[in-house]
């Protein structure tokens, strides 16, 4: 039924960000046509707030070590804001090269076990294969005869 999510984060300099979360946070990534990436994340969760609005929604990453994260995005000159013990989590934000904030966060609550998706084979016009590819360019063999004889 649902074999993923796919998050969206709207940037002024969405080149810059895509760069960031290539070169920096090293993404796995593919490119749908014209420079137009999108980034594979490790698995995910979902929860639903209470809220006077709808239509309102979140995008936090979550990692091990805050502070360790923290270090790392140093090194690379890229700031974070001070970390904030939520209680569920140890939270910071760190500046994306497009103005924007990215939720980083440390969880501190329970986790649901991570969601398995059989994979199905993709098919591409014109392409056979690989094990058809090898079942056609194998050779005719003779059967031997097993016989008590």
């Amino acid at each position: 039924m649902i074999i993923g999510a796919h998050s969206i984060v709207y940037s002024k300099k969405p080149e810059a960000d895509r760069a960031f979360l290539r070169d920096v946070l090293e993404l796995p990534h593919v490119d749908v046509g014209g420079g137009w990436l999108i980034f594979g994340l490790p698995p995910a969760e979902v929860a639903v707030h209470p809220s006077d609005k709808n239509d309102v929604h979140e995008f936090y990453l979550m990692c091990d070590d805050v502070e360790a994260f923290i270090a790392e995005m140093g090194k690379r000159r890229i700031a974070c804001g001070p970390v904030h013990n939520q209680g569920w989590g140890l939270l910071t934000q760190l500046m994306l090269p497009g103005g924007g904030k990215l939720g980083v966060y440390q969880p501190r609550h329970a986790r649901p076990a991570t969601v398995s998706v059989r994979k199905t084979p993709r098919k591409r016009a014109g392409v056979a294969s690989k094990k058809a590819g090898k079942k056609a360019a194998r050779k005719p063999t003779k059967k031997r005869s097993r016989g008590r004889g």
